[in-house]
């Protein structure tokens, strides 16, 4: 078996388990966002604080963004996120191909 398989099927199967572990391990934990966190932190510290910032959105729509948008908006985000990780992961393979493809090359010239 190649390297790079071997390190390919660990990967896999840490991710696996990054996912699957967690859920069993903290039984009973609250999931929560951390603007949830970050919104009950400062009722905490002082309850009467009043937000200097009004979100682009709700300003715009006069009111909060329903969750389906704010959803939506969300996933955009990862899929833009995720486009880009993926072209520049494309972008190096296909860099390494070229220079092999070059190393070839300049080998097989030297050989002339």
């Amino acid at each position: 078996m190649k390297k790079d398989t071997k390190i390919a099927i660990v990967l896999i199967v840490l991710a696996i388990l990054i996912v699957v572990i967690p859920p069993f391990a903290l039984k009973g934990a609250e999931f929560g966002g951390s603007d949830d966190a970050g919104s009950q932190k400062i009722e905490e510290i002082a309850g009467d604080y009043e937000p200097w910032f009004t979100p682009v959105f709700e300003t715009a729509l006069n009111g909060e963004i329903p969750g389906e948008i704010e959803s939506l908006l969300f996933c955009v985000q990862t899929a833009i996120g995720v486009g880009i990780i993926a072209f520049l992961m494309g972008r190096m393979v296909e860099r390494k191909k070229w220079s092999r493809e070059e190393e070839t090359e300049q080998k097989a010239g030297q050989r002339a």
